[in-house]
C-alpha cells in the first residue's frame, strides 16, 4: 500500500521521542511490585535488573544504587519481591522502556526483617558471633558501666537489682539514645568512650521492650562491628525476652532483659556473699560447739581443780589437827616423862643422903664442903669441919 502524499512519515528517533515524552509526562510518581530477577551489579555503582509477575516482564534501573547500598538495611538479591518507587523512561538506543528506581522496600517477609536476616547472615559468616571469640564476663566486677537512655525504664530496673544484691559496686552511666535514627550514632559513640577511657570492667548495653521499629537501633551493622571491636566485655539485654536484635549476637553474652542483665552482673557477688552468711553460720555454730565442749572441758576440771582458798583453809584445817595431835602427843609425853620422873624421884628420894641423915645420921664434910669425910683418919687436928644434918648444918673444929 502507498503512502499518501499528505502524510509525512515518522522516523523511528521521532517516534521514540514522541512515545518517550508520553510514558515519561505520565509515569512520574509510580509504585511498582514485582520479583527481582537477573540482577547486575555495574562497578560504576548501577544496579540493574529485572521486575516480573506471572504475566509480564519489565526493566529497571537504579542509579547510584552502590552508594545507597552502604546504608541500606538489605540487599538485593534474585528472587527478592520488591516494591519499586520511581518514573518510567524510554532508552532510545534499544527503543524500550525502563523503570528508573530511586527508592526499593522489600515486601513479603517485612523489610525490616529481611534486613535483619541479611545482616545477621552476613556477619555470622564473618565470624563476629563466633563462641571462640567471646570475651568472659568479670565474675565480681566492682565498676559497671550502663549505656542507654538516662530516662529509660531499663535503667531503673538494672539499677534497682543492683543496689539490691551489690551496693557497693561502682556503676557509670554513660547516656545515649537508644531510639530513632540517630541512635547507632549514639550508642557507637557511647561505646568507644567507655572503651577509651576505660570507664570499667564489663558493659551493661541495654534499653526496654518495643516494637521491631523500636528496637532497630540496636541491628545497625557499623554498632555490630563496634562491639565486636570492643576491649571491655558487652553485655547485650534490649528488650523483652522474646525480642533478638544483632547486637545480641555480637555482642559477649546477651541477657533477655535489662533487669537479668543486672541479676547476672551481680550473680558471683550475690553467691559470695550468700557462701559467706553460710560460712559464718557454720564458723558461729563450730564456735558454739566448740564453746560448749570447753564449757564441759573446764567443768571437769574445775570440779577436780579446788581453789587457792579452799585449799588454804584445808591446809589451815590440816595445821589445826596435826597442832592439835602434836598438842596431844606432847601432852601425853610430858604425862609420861612427868611419871617416869615422879618414879625416879621417889627411887633417888629413898637413896637421898638427906633421907638417910632425917634417921640421926650427919655428913661430914671438909671445911670447904667440897670432900665428904668418910673415915677418922682423914681429919687432921684442929681441921675445920662441916657437920650436915638433916635440919641443917653445923660447923665443928676437930681436936
Amino acid at each position: 500500500m502507498g503512502l499518501p502524499l499528505t502524510t509525512q512519515a515518522l522516523t523511528v528517533s521521532e517516534l521514540t521521542a514522541k512515545i518517550k515524552s508520553n510514558l515519561e509526562s505520565e509515569f512520574t510518581e509510580v509504585w511498582v511490585r514485582g520479583e527481582i530477577s537477573n540482577l547486575k551489579m555495574a562497578s560504576s555503582g548501577h544496579v540493574y535488573f529485572s521486575l516480573k509477575d506471572d504475566d509480564a516482564t519489565m526493566t529497571a534501573a537504579a542509579f547510584g544504587w552502590g552508594r545507597k547500598a552502604k546504608t541500606a538495611t538489605f540487599d538485593l538479591k534474585d528472587g527478592l519481591e520488591v516494591l519499586c518507587h520511581g518514573n518510567i523512561s524510554v532508552y532510545a538506543p534499544r527503543g524500550n522502556y525502563q523503570l528508573l528506581v530511586d527508592a526499593i522496600e522489600p515486601v513479603g517477609a517485612g523489610a525490616l526483617q529481611l534486613a535483619f536476616n541479611q545482616l545477621k547472615e552476613k556477619l555470622q559468616k564473618e565470624g563476629l558471633f563466633d563462641q571462640a571469640r567471646k570475651r568472659p564476663i568479670p565474675k565480681y566486677p566492682a565498676k559497671i558501666v550502663i549505656i542507654t537512655s538516662p530516662q529509660a525504664a531499663a535503667l531503673k530496673d538494672a539499677l534497682t537489682v543492683l543496689r539490691r544484691r551489690a551496693p557497693f559496686v561502682e556503676v557509670v552511666i554513660v547516656p545515649a539514645l537508644v531510639q530513632g535514627e540517630d541512635a547507632p550514632a549514639k550508642l557507637i559513640q557511647a561505646l568507644r568512650v567507655a572503651n577509651h577511657y576505660k570507664l570499667g570492667e564489663v558493659i551493661l548495653l541495654t534499653r526496654g521492650g518495643g516494637s521491631m521499629e523500636d528496637l532497630w537501633g540496636f541491628n545497625h551493622e557499623e554498632l555490630a562491628r563496634t562491639i565486636f571491636k570492643s576491649e571491655i566485655p558487652v553485655i547485650s539485654a534490649v528488650g523483652h525476652e522474646v525480642d533478638f536484635t544483632i547486637a545480641d549476637f555480637v555482642a559477649d553474652l546477651r541477657a533477655p532483659t535489662p533487669s537479668a542483665g543486672a541479676e547476672i552482673l551481680s550473680q558471683h557477688w550475690v553467691e559470695l556473699r550468700e557462701r559467706s552468711s553460710q560460712l559464718k553460720q557454720r564458723l558461729q555454730q563450730s564456735l558454739r560447739r566448740e564453746l560448749v565442749l570447753k564449757r564441759r572441758t573446764l567443768e571437769t576440771l574445775a570440779a577436780k581443780l579446788k581453789s587457792p582458798k579452799d585449799q588454804l583453809r584445808e591446809k589451815i584445817q590440816k595445821c589445826d589437827e596435826l597442832s592439835m595431835t602434836l598438842e596431844r602427843a606432847m601432852k601425853l609425853i610430858i604425862e609420861r616423862r612427868q611419871m617416869a620422873l615422879e618414879r625416879h624421884a621417889s627411887k633417888l628420894q629413898a637413896l637421898s643422903p638427906l633421907n638417910v641423915l632425917s634417921r640421926g645420921y650427919a655428913l661430914v664434910q671438909a671445911g670447904d664442903g667440897q670432900k665428904v669425910i668418910r673415915s677418922s683418919k682423914e681429919v687432921k687436928k684442929g681441921q675445920k669441919l662441916s657437920l650436915r644434918f638433916s635440919d641443917g648444918e653445923l660447923k665443928v673444929v676437930s681436936e
